[in-house]
């Protein structure tokens, strides 16, 4: 007889039938991305309320193919959070590039490229602005 893993699971996975039926559509959906699929069946295998499966890390780990620290931050986050912070991607707090204007430098381009053009130019460029912002060493325009 093969010995069964018997651990005090710290986040106990208990989902609501309203819950389970989420779950369920989305894995029958077809049209869900793959992390919040790979969640969803991480739950739907861990639950251990009636009508769940209760299956253990080890095996949730082999048979989905992913990590043991992957189903311990799902089991975590849905008894902190909640159903649909697992299920949602959390928005960044900054962008993933850094603004390079503040209000002030922008308003100072702005200014710039709405003044009449250099002579012999019918318009501005951005390399007309760039070299004009160079010409006039403008230190607020700096971004070091």
């Amino acid at each position: 007889m093969a010995a069964r893993e018997v651990a005090v699971k710290r986040y106990v996975v208990r989902l609501s039938v309203e819950e389970r039926e989420r779950l369920e559509a989305l894995r029958s959906k077809g049209k869900t991305p793959a992390r919040r699929l790979t969640k969803a069946l991480i739950l739907l295998k861990a639950d251990v309320s009636d009508a769940g499966e209760g299956w253990s890390d080890s095996e949730i780990v082999r048979v989905l193919d992913t990590t043991k620290s992957m189903v311990y931050r799902v089991r975590k986050q849905l008894v902190e959070e909640g159903l649909d912070a697992v299920l949602s991607r959390k928005a960044r707090e900054t962008p993933p590039v850094a603004r390079i204007f503040d209000g002030e430098k922008e308003a100072k381009l702005i200014a710039l490229a709405c003044s009449g053009p250099p002579e012999g130019f019918a318009r501005w460029s951005l390399r007309l602005l760039e070299e004009k912002v160079v010409e006039l060493n403008c230190r607020s325009f700096y971004f070091i």
